[in-house]
C-alpha cells in the first residue's frame, strides 16, 4: 500500500507502508505509478482522497508531436466530484471558489493536461496541479481583524478634504458683488 502526505516544507512524499521508506517531491510523483495498489492520496494530516473519487480520461492532444499527436491519446482529463467527494464542506467551498472556470456546472473538477508528449507524464502533471490546487483550498484563510483609524490619519484625512474643497471653491464662477 501507498500514500503520499505533504512534507513540513510542503513538498510531496510517498510512503510505501510495507517498509516505510519516504520519497519526497517530484521522485514520489515518479514513483506514484510503480505502486498500482493505492487506496488514498493524502494531501494533509486532515485532508486525504481516495483513489475512486478521480478520474482520468485519455484524449488526443493539439499542439506539437508530429504524427504521434493524431495517433495516441497522450492529453490527459483529470476529473473529480467535488459534490460527491469525503471532504469537509469548508474545503469543498474553497476549493469551489479557488477552481474558477476548472469547475463545470455539474460541480466536477476538470483539469486538462497536454504539455508533454507522453500519457504519463501528462497523468503526473494533471495529480500535480490537483494536489497543489487541494494544498490552497485546504489553508484556512486568515481572518481580518477589524482596526479604527489613528487620530493622526483623520487628521490627514481631513486636512486633505479641506485642501480639495479649497481648489474646488477657487473653481467656480465669481460673482460680480466682490
Amino acid at each position: 500500500m501507498k500514500s503520499r502526505s505533504s512534507a513540513p516544507d510542503g513538498r510531496l512524499r510517498l510512503l510505501r507502508c510495507d517498509n516505510c521508506v519516504p520519497f519526497s517531491g517530484a521522485k514520489a510523483l515518479a514513483l506514484s505509478n510503480l505502486f498500482p495498489g493505492a487506496q488514498m492520496i493524502i494531501v494533509t494530516p486532515t485532508l486525504q482522497i481516495a483513489d475512486h473519487e478521480i478520474e482520468f480520461r485519455f484524449v488526443r492532444a493539439s499542439g506539437p508531436g508530429g504524427q504521434n499527436v493524431n495517433k495516441v491519446s497522450t492529453a490527459v482529463e483529470l476529473r473529480f466530484d467535488v459534490g460527491a467527494s469525503s471532504m469537509p464542506a469548508e474545503i469543498k467551498s474553497r476549493l469551489r471558489r479557488l477552481a474558477g472556470r476548472k469547475l463545470s456546472d455539474a460541480g466536477i473538477l476538470v483539469i486538462d493536461a497536454g504539455r508533454h508528449r507522453s500519457q504519463e507524464a501528462n497523468r503526473r502533471d494533471a495529480l500535480a496541479r490537483f494536489v497543489e490546487l487541494l494544498l490552497a483550498a485546504s489553508k484556512r484563510p486568515k481572518a481580518r481583524i477589524a482596526t479604527r483609524p489613528t487620530a493622526a490619519s483623520r487628521r490627514r484625512r481631513v486636512e486633505s478634504k479641506k485642501v480639495r474643497a479649497g481648489v474646488k471653491r477657487l473653481r467656480s464662477r465669481v460673482s460680480d458683488s466682490d
